[in-house]
């Protein structure tokens, strides 16, 4: 095994660092304070190729393995995590649309996804169907050379201000072989946008329901073949693990800066607060945390990239990992700034509210645990950890 980046990825680091640094952190705080959907730093991104790290060449997108696009993610969020966490979800989609759209849609839709140009957004979850996804109820009838949606989708990212929607719908039997996957142009008669959900965090995104009702879709919207959404969704989310949870490493990594430059600064009964051997100890279990969090998500997007049957596992092990300890970090980083840590001048309870959210969605962490104790208890041990 070899923990150290190429060059091609120190490279890909350095310019998501640097683009981070210009294009997200000087406004990251007033994107979060007036719940503003920065379009335009979204579509620089897409210049750079962020929007389409792992979408398919031949359509636009970069190609690259979902390690690589991890080690880019995370430099982005160390800045604003909202924003990256959007990111990673445009980037979700477009991977699917570049990977199972029928050629001529993908060559259509592809290159302005993976460009930045046009956004997209992923509705699964439903109001009654969150970590149950398989039982979710919208219907899409076929008609022609149509498919018909009716049914609803809650808390979706970018609802209302994104292109393409790519939508899971049910189109045979109840369960989840019954279920296919559509790209659907957002704008679409028949789509109703609700209200835009007032958050705890991830305010630099919108956040919506969706109601669709007749819509129409053409049949060559279908992603795969009818009856594969719900496997396109479970490899979607694979990724989606890895991404949130790269995400949550990004935060803490930021958590951390702050607070290593804050004990410098700061002096209390005259001595920095980098003397106190207590912050000293919390400091140095901060960054054995996020060091382990990282491996733990690099060596799951190894797995998924090299195609491994246990990727699934991996990927639910990093993804609940990464963002338990993510969140701690944050919370310890706050706690080092005190009464400092609470107020918005800084960016601790910035990251603190935005990483939280990482522990419920692209499956919540109570789930990563049913996945991980199901594998253990269907094989040997030394299977799955050797």
């Amino acid at each position: 095994m070899d923990f150290e980046l190429s060059e091609d990825q120190r490279a890909f680091r350095d310019t998501a660092r640097e683009f981070a640094q210009r294009e997200f952190a000087p406004h990251a705080a007033r994107w979060d304070a007036e719940a503003e959907f920065p379009l335009d730093a979204l579509r620089r991104a897409g210049e750079l190729g962020f929007c389409g790290l792992y979408a398919l060449e031949e359509y636009g997108g970069l190609g690259l393995p979902r390690l690589d696009a991890s080690i880019v993610f995370e430099e982005l969020a160390a800045a604003c995590p909202s924003t990256t966490a959007y990111l990673t979800i445009h980037n979700m989609a477009a991977w699917m649309v570049t990977r199972f759209a029928r050629p001529a849609v993908a060559a259509e839709w592809g290159p302005r996804l993976a460009s930045g140009e046009r956004l997209a957004s992923y509705c699964l979850t439903e109001p009654g169907a969150g970590s149950d996804a398989a039982a979710l109820a919208t219907r899409a009838r076929r008609e022609g050379d149509h498919y018909v949606l009716d049914g609803a989708k809650a808390f979706i990212s970018g609802a209302g201000a994104t292109d393409a929607l790519v939508v899971m719908a049910r189109t045979g039997e109840a369960g989840p072989k019954g279920i296919s996957a559509f790209l659907v142009a957002a704008d679409s008669p028949g789509i109703e946008y609700g209200k835009k959900e007032h958050k705890m965090g991830w305010n630099s995104q919108p956040t919506r329901g969706i109601t669709f009702d007749g819509v129409r879709v053409p049949a060559a919207h279908l992603l795969g073949g009818e009856g594969e959404g719900f496997a396109i969704a479970m490899q979607g989310l694979d990724g989606g693990r890895i991404n949130i949870a790269t995400c949550s490493v990004g935060a803490a990594q930021g958590a951390l800066n702050a607070a290593l430059a804050y004990v410098h600064e700061r002096r209390q009964f005259g001595r920095p607060l980098a003397d106190f051997q207590a912050l000293q100890f919390k400091l140095a279990d901060m960054a054995t945390e996020l060091v382990a969090a990282r491996q733990m998500v690099r060596l799951a997007a190894s797995r998924l990239d090299a195609g491994a049957r246990d990727a699934t596992l991996y990927c639910a092990m990093a993804k609940r990992l990464a963002t338990d300890l993510g969140f701690t970090i944050c919370n310890e980083a706050l706690q080092i700034h005190g009464g400092y840590g609470y107020i918005r001048e800084y960016p601790l309870e910035r990251y603190l509210r935005d990483a939280r959210v990482h522990q419920i969605l692209e499956g919540t962490n109570e789930i990563m645990r049913v996945i991980i104790a199901r594998r253990m208890l269907a094989h040997p041990t030394t299977e799955i950890l050797q």
